[in-house]
């Protein structure tokens, strides 16, 4: 008998797995959140203006085309919230966003997913898409011994818009719920100057911080693809994240803060 593989996320065609996350839509706007789906495969990519055409110019072909989908996306999820925004400049790595208008970018195998809000700029905002499963030796880049226990031993993530049920989280879950927290940590002055630049997506594990890791934040578990991520220097600094199963990856973002514990508090 021959064995078929199962295509991964970075080999599945694009309106597949584009088809998988818009169907998240009714979930995310529960939340009060829109979100923004683009590829790299779109045709005619052009910059929204002169800052992101000479941010863009500088770039390799291939993040160049990353770049440009990520603000198209972003510019969707702001649409679909009911705010609209002309061209996404940038400072570093960081988007800069006119007031009033905030989103999360990522990107994973050619698409780039944003999430917006349309009230509550300060409120924590974050998300992460990962279409490539992680390996289990990626633990150790991820998590640390406290935080092991949580790993399940079983494939990689399946069933689109399933969600883990609390009895174990793969590699790849607990780092999109760590990367979706960073970002909101980090975007929002929850965090402390250690959490620096979230950067506009991930790039796997060979991403670039100036200074700290995911390891210096905990997650716990709740129920239902939930769980709250704490700063360990200060764990009433914390956000609600969700994590979803995108065929065979995931998709985490950020609900809202979690009610702070205060300083001396054990973390869950």
């Amino acid at each position: 008998m021959t064995r078929t593989s199962r295509p991964t996320g970075a080999d599945r065609e694009p309106a597949d797995v584009v088809g998988e996350v818009s169907a998240l839509r009714p979930l995310l706007a529960a939340a009060g959140l829109g979100l923004g789906i683009a590829t790299v495969r779109e045709p005619g990519p052009r910059p929204a203006g002169p800052a992101e055409e000479a941010a863009a110019a500088s770039m390799p072909a291939r993040r160049r085309l990353e770049f440009l989908a990520g603000r198209r996306a972003a510019r969707r999820a702001l649409r679909a919230v009911g705010l609209d925004c002309g061209e996404i400049p940038r400072s570093g790595r960081l988007p800069v966003f006119p007031p009033g208008r905030a989103a999360s970018i990522s990107h994973s195998a050619g698409i780039a997913v944003a999430v917006a809000r349309a009230a509550g700029p300060d409120l924590p905002l974050g998300c992460d898409l990962e279409l490539r499963p992680l390996p289990r030796a990626a633990a150790r880049l991820v998590l640390r011994e406290d935080e092991e226990g949580l790993l399940v031993d079983r494939d990689e993530p399946f069933h689109a818009g399933s969600r883990p049920t609390g009895a174990g989280w793969t590699v790849t879950e607990l780092f999109s719920a760590k990367e979706a927290a960073w970002k909101a940590l980090a975007g929002t002055g929850l965090g402390p100057p250690c959490l620096g630049e979230a950067g506009e997506g991930p790039q796997g594990l060979r991403r670039a911080r100036p200074t700290g890791s995911l390891r210096d934040l905990r997650v716990g578990p709740t129920e239902d693809g939930l769980c709250v991520v704490r700063l360990r220097a200060d764990p009433a600094r914390a956000v609600r994240v969700r994590v979803v199963r995108v065929g065979t990856g995931v998709f985490g973002y950020v609900l809202g803060p979690s009610p702070g514990l205060g300083p001396s508090a054990a973390l869950i």
